[in-house]
């Protein structure tokens, strides 16, 4: 109670002082290490090299501003979903910067990134601006409605890592379009092994989920299928983009992690939940998404 009176008083002038500090771990920004490789994939993939450094500023910029706006939104819609669910229980020591001003202040901030970044790069990634936001939008309340959900969660990422290819090279061909395929794919089915933790919750508030609907066993089937679409996809922009050996040795590695994340999560036991989606995860997107990057730049240099 201390802590949240201290963040009223600090969040009254905006994102002062701790408030600030506050909103980045609400949002918790330091998970943009899940999108952040593959958007690096698409720029240098679309280079074949290095991009100029203005397209890799402004485009880390529009990722950052994005993946940002689409949490704090997330977070406002779903306030009192997770007021009540016994999992998010404890955000609601951030529940003073929700029901405050300061929230709004940091959505305009990262959206005003996202746009001003798009404009800057060129006018098709200005203009695909506001699809992203439409469905980052109807992600925050898809569950409302829907139980694929976890698809629009997975198509966020695939927007970003196609839009970084857009923004280097201002089209679009079959290489950026198997990468957003894989990384809509592999959110999706990572978020889907999640989403089992809120079963009893989601089935109790009325919430569409896969596992609310089918059932967690079909839920963990639907992911490891999801799964197996995402190492085929990537293995499709690896053969389409002509990437080399470096490429397909992080392919491979990062496959059989996602093999490794089926065999730990599994109905009635998700005690290891938290080093499936974090740290597995986490690792999946570095190894295949830094591997690409990897590969373009020993070709460009070699």
């Amino acid at each position: 109670m201390i802590e949240a009176a201290r963040g009223e008083r600090e969040g009254e002038g905006g994102l002062a002082g701790g408030t600030a500090v506050q909103l980045f771990r609400l949002v918790k920004f330091e998970h943009s290490v899940f999108a952040l490789p593959f958007v690096l994939a698409g720029a240098f993939l679309a280079a074949g090299g290095v991009p100029s450094a203005w397209s890799l500023v402004w485009i880390v910029a529009a990722a950052v501003g994005a993946r940002n706006f689409a949490f704090a939104f997330n977070r406002l819609a779903d306030k009192d979903f997770d007021a009540r669910n016994p999992r998010t229980r404890d955000r609601l020591a951030f529940r003073y910067i929700v029901e405050g001003k300061g929230i709004w202040v940091f959505m305009a901030v990262s959206l005003g990134l996202f746009l001003v970044s798009a404009g800057l790069l060129n006018r098709l990634t200005l203009w695909l601006s506001p699809v992203v936001v439409g469905v980052v939008v109807f992600y925050s309340y898809a569950k409302r409605w829907t139980w694929s959900c976890h698809l629009f969660l997975g198509s966020v990422h695939g927007c970003a890592a196609a839009g970084a290819w857009i923004a280097v090279r201002g089209d679009l061909t079959a290489v950026p379009l198997w990468l957003a395929l894989g990384a809509t794919t592999w959110v999706a089915g990572f978020d889907l092994i999640y989403a089992c933790l809120d079963f009893d919750f989601d089935r109790a508030e009325g919430l569409r989920s896969v596992p609310a609907r089918f059932g967690v066993p079909r839920a963990l089937w639907l992911s490891g299928g999801l799964h197996l679409v995402t190492a085929f996809s990537l293995f499709m922009a690896g053969w389409s983009g002509q990437l080399g050996g470096i490429y397909w040795l992080s392919w491979l590695l990062g496959t059989a992690l996602l093999g490794y994340e089926h065999v730990l999560v599994r109905p009635g036991d998700f005690s290891r939940v938290d080093l499936s989606f974090f740290h597995l995860n986490a690792w999946f997107s570095v190894i295949v998404g830094l591997g690409a990057v990897a590969d373009v730049l020993w070709r460009s240099f070699g």
